[in-house]
């Protein structure tokens, strides 16, 4: 553990309350009594002292321990006559003037600990010895009728989002085998095959043990095992080909394997390093994208690395003892359907190979030029099971009053069917480790199962309904989040909000009155809620003013009258009780009804060096007046904000809407300007960053196809081939309504590498049937025939394995479907863009190389030399 921090309740304070008129007829100055109370409360050591054969460890005793020690400090003595603390007011034990407050449903106080777990560490083991310290605290530990009861866990989260993502991955794993079998309609090669799955799985468990990681929805949610066991499909594939037609059978399973496994095995590694080099920009991520995927591409690099490694090794060798040798081998149903359709559109596309070409170039600019409605957002959110609902109360309210509208607040939350409990916290602890005040206002609001639910009824219903009734405690601004979330978007912008807007600028009057105009445009807004100026004036203040001039007459500094002050209504620390390993402040102050009013702060006795007290009104002015409650900083530069949040609309296209009537109807003085922050603001930084290392991320993958061909022309066909097959993903995107995120762009970036791995394979086997004396056309279509099976099996492992966390719902679902749905359409569209352009292309570029060189007369002696 990290911490535990502490939050309501009274914190236990001795207190010192002085009679001014007492100190008045006594002669006494505040400090005087201060100064007595802190050298009357103290322990000394005195060395040791050697008495016969012993040592004895000398020590002076003189802490305080009670009330009445307090009181009996000796302040002064006259003609033999102690005066005591005692006579000069009174001595209490008290709480300390309360900052915040925390309730929870029908009670509006009780203390809450936060525990805090280390950055780094396992969330269910450390749980669980909290669960066990917290049962301990409860039996036997903890004073009768005081009871820890935990009112937030996040183990039920883990758990849940645990079970959906196993969930999805077992369902995935499932689908996967099934379309092996329905492509090969051979359980033993579909068997070799599925093997490879687990065996994946446990070489990236191993290293993830290793590396200290852990499993959860982050670092395993959106793993796609069709992707992983591409590798495995393509070899199997080939060397089930291969053991099933008699033309390709020789000289036994084991030689025959081997064969077939020298066929793919360098367009396999190649490929699978491409799809790494596709991941890169995933490790580069920073900030909260970078702690969502950043496991993820680690967890995809082990998965990868095992599956290649599997590949290689585990499923030629099992082929060669589970496979065996056929006289005759008919293709299943489904592949000869396939080819029933594939063929006639094969011939065509390579009989008008430009016109294929363009109609998926106009296929990719039509759905590209579909991108701007796609809208856009930083991340999908993760359904928590809870509300973070912050209320913002006006600058000037007491505390008092703050705390009956918590109350009503909360009982108006904890009335809907759907909330299990509500706990509130207002203010800031009494430690003053939050700089809010009291005008602020969480109310943590926990949730039943969805399935529990009134029929028909959402999560955004229900805060709908939820904001119309609190909108009945007057003069509150709402804002509606998540525990986590919220933690997090604060952790991004600063601001206590989803998303702001933050204005620059030196003068606090003039930043408030441009906020409020920004405010008046953002209201205008389609899909902006949650609405708010977060200010910062308007606090009324006592202002007690040094007059210097009077004050040095009387001989008296302003440090002096200042310290005074602060002593009489504030209350001065001077010194501690130590109660064990607790230790308590003593607070010197006036008499309460010394210093609640103006008139009676007027008259506060303020000692001069003659003795003589003069009256705080002699020596200072004192007014009220209205001043900052809060200054926010960012750079050395003062700023306001104005938070929001974004409903039923994308978060790009709102701010781009906001943004361009911000800049038409807002003029800001000069030198003042205005930043977003929170979401957007992440989201682009987290596209500038792609900006720069995708360009470097395709330029490696170029390097690896060259080095693959050996020939910068076939990189860059299948390189260009690629491109199409982010058709599908585009389209999935909009039939399902779903908007463009991080998660759809690393969606994106896996597509694209499952195509290169496809087009690897098949323009690595044309060239190899035209190196074995193939024409041209015949090795593109007899190529591009063969691989249709594998590269079927391999696209549609693919989307079928993320095809249950596209359509999951399950709570931790929402962060996976972006990522899957884009897969899961690209796929389906990808290998059939790719199986007719990429050989229509191949064709178009390897023909007019050939009619070029068909140019080319031989002279001198076979010397060629080309016509000019």
């Amino acid at each position: 553990m990290l911490d535990v921090g502490t939050f309501g309740g009274p914190t236990k304070e001795f207190h010192v309350d002085l009679d001014p008129n007492k100190l008045l007829a006594y002669g006494i100055s505040v400090p005087q009594v201060m100064n007595a109370i802190a050298n009357s409360n103290s322990n000394v050591g005195a060395n040791y002292l050697e008495i016969g054969e012993q040592s004895y460890n000398v020590r002076g005793i003189g802490l305080f321990k009670n009330t009445e020690d307090i009181g009996d400090v000796v302040v002064m003595a006259k003609n033999g006559t102690p005066l005591y603390v005692k006579q000069l007011g009174e001595v209490s034990v008290d709480a300390k003037t309360p900052l915040g407050r925390v309730g929870r449903d029908g009670d509006g106080d009780v203390i809450e600990g936060i525990v805090r777990m280390r950055r780094g560490e396992k969330s269910l083991p450390t749980l669980e010895r909290v669960r066990q310290k917290v049962e301990q605290l409860n039996n036997g530990i903890l004073p009768a009728g005081m009871k820890i009861i935990p009112y937030y866990d996040r183990t039920d989260l883990i758990n849940v989002t645990t079970h959906t993502v196993t969930r999805t991955l077992i369902e995935g794993m499932v689908l996967v085998a099934l379309i092996l079998i329905a492509f090969l309609g051979d359980l033993r090669a579909s068997l070799v095959v599925a093997l490879s799955i687990p065996l994946s799985l446990l070489f990236t468990f191993v290293f993830m043990v290793l590396r200290g990681d852990s499993a959860n929805l982050i670092s395993m949610g959106a793993i796609d095992f069709g992707i992983i066991v591409d590798a495995s499909v393509i070899m199997v594939e080939n060397i089930f080909r291969h053991t099933s037609d008699p033309n390709l059978y020789s000289s036994g399973v084991h030689r025959t394997t081997v064969q077939a496994a020298r066929e793919v095995a360098a367009p396999i590694f190649f490929a699978s390093a491409i799809i790494v080099a596709a991941f890169l920009p995933l490790f580069t991520m920073k900030g909260v994208e970078g702690k969502v995927f950043g496991p993820m591409a680690v967890t995809y690099g082990f998965a990868l690395a095992g599956a290649l490694l599997l590949a290689l090794t585990f499923s030629p060798v099992m082929a060669s003892f589970l496979l065996k040798p056929r006289a005759e081998h008919r293709d299943t149903l489904l592949v000869r359907s396939i080819n029933r359709i594939y063929h006639p559109l094969l011939r065509e596309a390579l009989a008008h190979p430009l016109l294929t070409i363009v109609l998926a170039a106009v296929a990719l600019l039509a759905t590209s030029a579909a991108l701007p409605f796609l809208g856009g957002q930083f991340m999908p959110k993760l359904e928590e099971g809870n509300l973070w609902v912050r209320g913002a109360m006006p600058n000037t309210i007491s505390f008092s009053y703050a705390n009956q509208l918590a109350d009503q607040m909360r009982a108006i939350m904890k009335q809907y069917p759907e909330v299990t409990t509500v706990v509130s916290q207002l203010g800031r602890p009494d430690d003053g480790t939050d700089a809010v005040s009291y005008f602020n206002c969480d109310f943590f609001v926990n949730l039943k199962p969805r399935d529990e639910w009134r029929k028909g009824l959402t999560k955004t219903g229900l805060v709908r309904q939820m904001d119309a009734d609190l909108k009945r405690v007057p003069g509150v601004d709402y804002n509606f989040s998540q525990n986590i979330e919220d933690n997090v978007e604060e952790a991004m912008s600063g601001v206590k909000g989803e998303n702001s807007i933050k204005l620059f600028g030196d003068d606090l009057q003039k930043l408030e009155t441009s906020a409020s105009q920004i405010e008046q445009v953002m209201k205008t807004v389609p899909g902006v809620a949650d609405l708010g100026i977060m200010s910062e004036l308007g606090q009324p203040n006592l202002l007690i003013q040094v007059d210097r001039q009077r004050a040095a007459r009387y001989g008296v500094a302003p440090g002096d009258i200042n310290a005074t002050v602060q002593a009489a209504i504030g209350g001065q620390a001077v010194t501690q009780v130590l109660d064990g390993e607790r230790r308590f402040d003593v607070v010197v102050r006036f008499l309460p009804q010394f210093r609640n009013n103006i008139d009676s702060i007027s008259g506060i006795p303020v000692n001069t060096p003659n003795g003589s007290p003069v009256p705080l009104r002699d020596l200072a002015d004192i007014t009220k007046q209205t001043g900052a409650s809060y200054i926010y900083r960012e750079d050395n530069a003062r700023y306001i904000p104005i938070k929001f949040s974004v409903r039923d609309r994308d978060l790009q296209s709102t701010i781009a809407e906001a943004e361009t009537k911000i800049k038409q109807n807002v003029k800001l003085p000069a030198g003042y300007h205005f930043e977003w922050a929170g979401e957007f603001q992440e989201l682009q930084e987290a596209i500038k960053r792609l900006e720069i290392v995708v360009p470097i991320s395709l330029l490696l993958i170029l390097c690896l196809l060259y080095a693959n061909f050996r020939s910068l022309r076939d990189a860059l066909l299948v390189f260009g081939a690629a491109p199409p097959a982010l058709v599908g993903g585009i389209l999935a995107l909009l039939i399902t309504h779903t908007t463009f995120s991080i998660s759809a762009a690393v969606g994106f970036i896996s597509l694209f590498g499952v195509s290169m791995l496809n087009g690897v394979v098949l323009v690595s086997y044309i060239n190899e049937l035209r190196e074995k004396g193939a024409s041209l056309s015949e090795a593109v279509r007899r190529g591009s025939e063969l691989r249709l099976r594998p590269v079927l099996m391999a696209s549609l492992a693919a989307a079928i394995g993320l095809l249950p966390a596209s359509i999951a719902t399950g709570i931790g679902s929402e962060t996976q479907k972006p990522l899957a749905r884009v897969v899961v359409g690209g796929m389906i569209t990808a290998p059939v863009l790719l199986l007719l352009v990429l050989p229509a292309l191949y064709l178009l570029v390897h023909r007019r190389v050939l009619s070029s060189s068909r140019e080319t007369r031989v002279v001198n002696g076979g010397v060629p030399v080309t016509d000019s």
